[in-house]
């Protein structure tokens, strides 16, 4: 039987789709909120999981789905305010998970943010390539500024700041890669012979 806090909790899950991301700011265009965030990088963490054949998928799975969580209480602050403000994360975690059922996730974020372990690092990963992807989704849109981040800032990341090699061949693909081409390429008319008939 569930408890009041665990209702709680599932509220407050559901409220990381009003948490913008810190670089909204910045863009100047609507980005993934929170939750939409989280959603991207649990698949991208499953893929780099499997290119690397390494990582036990239902732990890394659990570390996505945590990676943010205490964003319900403190926000995403961007590149910018990080340099002015520390999030006190550690107790938005104590406090948002106490009482609930899933209080055992709680050291799940601690492993996430020592690095420890491969799963640590594929998720982190996971976490920087997301950015690359809905970047190149805002320079389909018409932004420069995306253009200007991969210049100088998004290299520094693939350089120096992801861990696996998967997560490297990636990034390289999605310099190049097509945000549209998914769906131009499933189009009803170069899919279905019949279409239009």
């Amino acid at each position: 039987m569930s408890n009041e806090r665990d209702i709680d909790f599932l509220y407050e899950i559901g409220s990381l789709r009003n948490v913008p991301r810190g670089w909204r700011q910045h863009l100047g265009f609507d980005v993934a909120s929170d939750l939409e965030h989280t959603y991207r990088l649990i698949w991208l963490a499953i893929i780099i999981s499997r290119m690397e054949k390494m990582g036990d998928e239902s732990k890394i799975i659990k570390m996505a789905l945590v990676h943010d969580v205490a964003e319900t209480r403190t926000s995403d602050l961007s590149y910018v305010q990080k340099v002015y403000v520390k999030a006190d994360e550690h107790k938005a975690a104590d406090d948002m998970f106490a009482g609930t059922i899933v209080a055992d996730y709680r050291k799940t974020i601690e492993e996430y943010e020592s690095r420890d372990s491969i799963e640590a690092k594929i998720v982190k990963d996971a976490d920087n390539l997301d950015i690359d992807l809905e970047l190149k989704e805002i320079e389909e849109l018409g932004s420069k500024l995306p253009g200007k981040w991969t210049q100088n800032n998004r290299k520094l990341v693939r350089e120096q700041k992801l861990y696996t090699e998967s997560a490297k061949k990636l990034w390289d693909e999605i310099q190049t890669s097509d945000p549209s081409n998914w769906h131009r390429n499933m189009n009803k008319w170069l899919t279905d012979p019949n279409a239009g008939k």
